[in-house]
């Protein structure tokens, strides 16, 4: 009988963040972003356009030929952590001491939402450049944590 492979809490919810991230209709990253506390999920979130809009697989792009990390302004798509925000938000759920569990490495917008809501430990696998972000959750007192990629 072969023992068996269990993955660890990180890799358990870091695995989910991935499936949410299908959903993602962005032509660029597909991130997927969940906020869990006590070993329970509060909320998920993927990038894509607003509700009701149009995604970026049907118009296109808007940030094309803009290197990745700057020019927020012209994305179309709301990052999947602020959705995951949104998403608590809306249902009447706070995320104050929850941990972000997330594809990529928040963006410094994201970060200083997370900062003003309270979260206290950021998980990601990819990385993203934006080093004013890590250094805000630093500052922040947020322990920031890069897991490598898993599969059972």
């Amino acid at each position: 009988m072969s023992p068996l492979i269990r993955p660890t809490l990180d890799q358990y919810f870091m695995e989910i963040a991935t499936v949410v991230a299908k959903r993602s209709t962005c032509l660029r990253n597909q991130v997927g972003a969940l906020f869990v506390r006590n070993k329970r999920i509060l909320s998920t979130g993927y990038n894509g356009a607003p509700s009701g809009l149009e995604h970026c697989d049907l118009v296109g792009c808007a940030r094309e030929n803009v290197e990745s990390g700057t020019h927020h302004e012209l994305c179309r798509a709301v990052h999947a952590e602020q959705n995951a925000i949104i998403q608590a938000a809306l249902h009447g759920i706070s995320i104050e001491g929850a941990t972000l569990y997330c594809t990529h490495q928040p963006c410094v917008l994201c970060a200083k939402m997370m900062i003003n809501a309270r979260v206290t430990k950021v998980v990601y696998q990819q990385s993203y450049p934006d080093g004013t972000a890590l250094n805000f959750l630093q500052q922040a007192g947020i322990e920031v944590v890069r897991v490598k990629e898993w599969s059972m």
